[in-house]
């Protein structure tokens, strides 16, 4: 996992790595797919995935956690479009099961994260700051 300067207090968190990750993942992915699907499902898939750590960030950024935790539910919903990119991709003979597989298995421990995150928020609105210290120092 790269390592940040942590200057915007979201940069290291192993959630917002993870997205790099499967976003970097995709991105290679969808470079194999036919020209046809450019500005289909490759276009879609590519958004989806670099969204989920632009929400995270944007969210980091808003100025109360309520409206951070709207950009998780936000992050959460790309996570899980990106899945079903994944999903449509194998329908149709773009990736292979075991593609799927690695993909769905990191988009597992980001949806785990950003649940735990969502929680922290929601659960005590007041402390969330600790919490999220707590939660997700490096």
């Amino acid at each position: 996992m790269e390592s940040y300067s942590n200057r915007f207090g979201f940069e290291n968190w192993e959630v917002y790595q993870l997205a790099i990750d499967l976003r970097a993942d995709v991105y290679k992915l969808t470079e194999k797919f036919p020209r046809s699907e450019q500005f289909g499902l490759t276009n879609q898939f590519n958004r989806a995935a670099v969204s989920v750590a632009l929400n995270i960030a944007e969210g980091r950024g808003r100025g109360t956690d309520k409206d951070f935790a709207r950009f998780l539910h936000q992050a959460r919903g790309s996570l899980l479009e990106t899945v079903s990119g994944c999903q449509i991709a194998v329908r149709l003979g773009f990736l292979s099961s075991s593609t799927y597989e690695e993909i769905s298995a990191k988009a597992g421990q980001i949806n785990a994260k950003l649940n735990t995150l969502i929680s922290a928020l929601s659960d005590a609105w007041g402390h969330a700051s600790c919490i999220l210290r707590l939660a997700f120092s490096s």
